[in-house]
């Protein structure tokens, strides 16, 4: 089977990388490509012999999408030999990497799945309403749909479907979250002290965590105003903040909070031990594509708050390893933490064992099973 793989954000995050790592059990000839405009990324990867990485547009050329597309389709009808031997192309955008599948289909008829992810729906279909028809075109002419969230693939259907669309693109369409490093699942905080957790919560003192870059889209000063509603009902919660810093201004006024303390990211062999001394995990992002630090909250026995609608929920059922919330509602998202306190236990117990949803050898075997079918199909 020979896959090819389209992915625009490849050398940005590691997450592409490691997925493809956990292919080698299968028989896959997997051959990725990725377009890039910053010279910079390039020079700081250095791609593998199946990895063919290419500066091929500039910055500028991101506001003028078609023109971008075709600057694109040529580097790579250029730059990857015998296109027309793959038996299937996996674009991981809708958009960005969709079109450029959904093009080759046309010339070459090779077969295509496609992903959608939070750029797609937050800045392509609600921002770009002259994309719309080319996205839904896409939909339709692609083998599968795949979304990282049952919300996700609820918005996009019901919201930008027509109805003579929705059946045909829903009944290929599924749900596959991203999976999370081995490290956390060979790592599971099954000795987390649940009664002395209990006992802070009776005392009504409450440590709290939330990891994400440091941006206005993480929402982080509404986490701290439910904190300080919490306060203001009687409980002593001390607030940590893990991220990378990509706003000056939103850090300083994260920081000019008392009760919170804020670290730069941290290797993930230290950040453990903040998972593991927090209580409970809150990130109320007002977007996000999945959100794989709620599913690493949860490997070290975390009960998790996260955005209503957005990447994370629609995995479980409200109260199971936690609770979805509105993202600007801070009085919901405090109530919201009192309800985990209630049954903190159960909870917690919960997030240990549902973590293996996100565990990379199954989701693989998931996507094999689906490239087989969407060739012979």
């Amino acid at each position: 089977m020979k896959v090819l793989h389209i992915n625009c954000n490849y050398v940005g995050t590691p997450l592409h990388r490691i997925m493809v790592s956990h292919f080698k059990p299968w028989n896959i000839q997997l051959t990725i490509y990725t377009p890039l405009w910053d010279k910079s990324q390039l020079e700081r990867f250095q791609p593998k012999q199946n990895e063919v990485i290419r500066v091929c547009f500039k910055k500028w050329d991101r506001l003028l999408f078609f023109a971008k597309q075709k600057k694109i389709l040529l580097s790579i009808v250029d730059e990857i030999q015998k296109i027309d031997h793959f038996d299937l192309i996996h674009a991981f955008t809708l958009f960005t990497d969709g079109n450029v599948a959904y093009q080759l289909y046309k010339k070459y008829r090779i077969p295509y799945i496609v992903t959608i992810r939070d750029t797609d729906l937050n800045a392509f279909f609600r921002l770009k309403p002259y994309l719309r028809p080319l996205g839904v075109q896409i939909m339709r002419c692609a083998k599968a749909v795949i979304f990282l969230s049952q919300a996700y693939k609820d918005s996009v259907i019901e919201t930008y479907l027509k109805d003579k669309d929705r059946k045909a693109i829903r009944k290929k369409s599924h749900v596959i979250p991203n999976g999370i490093d081995d490290f956390w699942l060979d790592n599971l905080f099954v000795s987390r002290d649940i009664k002395a957790i209990e006992k802070k919560i009776f005392g009504q003192h409450l440590s709290v965590l939330c990891v994400g870059k440091i941006n206005k889209r993480k929402n982080i000063p509404t986490v701290q105003r439910a904190l300080s509603i919490l306060r203001d009902w009687g409980w002593e919660i001390d607030f940590t903040v893990i991220g990378k810093n990509e706003d000056r201004l939103e850090l300083c006024r994260i920081q000019s909070d008392r009760h919170t303390t804020y670290y730069p990211p941290t290797q993930k062999e230290q950040l453990i031990d903040y998972y593991r001394k927090a209580d409970i995990f809150v990130l109320a992002s007002h977007t996000e594509t999945f959100g794989l630090v709620y599913a690493e909250a949860m490997s070290q026995g975390l009960p998790v708050i996260y955005t209503r609608h957005q990447g994370f929920d629609g995995h479980f059922a409200d109260g199971e390893v936690g609770y979805a919330v509105c993202d600007n509602d801070a009085v919901e998202i405090a109530d919201s933490i009192k309800k985990i306190c209630k049954n903190y236990r159960h909870i917690a117990t919960q997030t240990l064992k549902n973590v293996q949803k996100f565990r990379w050898d199954d989701i693989c075997k998931t996507y094999y099973f689906l490239y087989w079918r969407s060739i012979h199909d």
